[in-house]
């Protein structure tokens, strides 16, 4: 069936431009708020911003708690985009979510975090060291030791201080969880040169 004017397509008649007049904002329920196309308020209103900027300054690690749909995600994003407009700090975010899958074997969920935290870095940071360095490092450093050394010749080569705001921390099961926060707490007297500033941990 091919779409023309008058039949409800945007091929021209009084419908002509309708692609820009359906994308108005709307109340969004399915994911983060992107303010552009969402009827929102801003996440860092809902929470206590000043407490959070305290806490990153005394390099602190921290945890985010709510319940799902809440707007956890958005306040990390909203907080990712702050912290790397003002200037400061390098900010983070990344979902290791995708490390469920893997269950308990590490050795596969780590290539998957190693590859999220890649695949952020160049988005959001437009760094492309972790993508560049990971695969030797996970060879050689194995599962229980790459994400930590990851991290911290990231933060080596790092112009300003590192935070890293990690969603969905709670998906990850036995030694895969067990595994990650033994490496996220390794280098901890290393900050801010040597590894994260501050890390956040978002869960349920």
């Amino acid at each position: 069936m091919r779409a023309g004017p008058g039949d409800g397509s945007c091929g021209g008649g009084i419908l002509e431009g309708c692609h820009t007049q359906l994308a108005v904002r709307y109340f969004n329920t399915e994911g983060p708020v992107n303010a552009a196309e969402h009827y929102c308020i801003d996440p860092l209103d809902r929470v206590d911003l000043e407490e959070i900027l305290t806490l990153i300054a005394r390099k602190k690690y921290f945890v985010l708690h709510a319940p799902r749909q809440t707007g956890k995600t958005s306040t990390l994003l909203s907080l990712q985009d702050r912290l790397n407009r003002e200037g400061e700090y390098r900010c983070l975010y990344v979902n290791f979510e995708v490390g469920h899958a893997a269950g308990e074997d590490a050795a596969l969920a780590m290539r998957t975090l190693l590859g999220r935290l890649a695949s952020r870095s160049r988005r959001a940071l437009h760094d492309n060291f972790v993508g560049t360095a990971w695969p030797e490092i996970l060879e050689r450093e194995g599962p229980h030791g790459a994400l930590c050394e990851t991290l911290v010749r990231w933060a080596g080569t790092s112009p300003k201080p590192l935070v890293l705001l990690i969603d969905e921390i709670d998906t990850l099961v036995g030694d895969t969880l067990i595994s990650v926060l033994r490496q996220l707490r390794a280098e901890y007297d290393g900050r801010p040169e040597h590894f994260p500033q501050t890390i956040v941990l978002s869960h349920v």
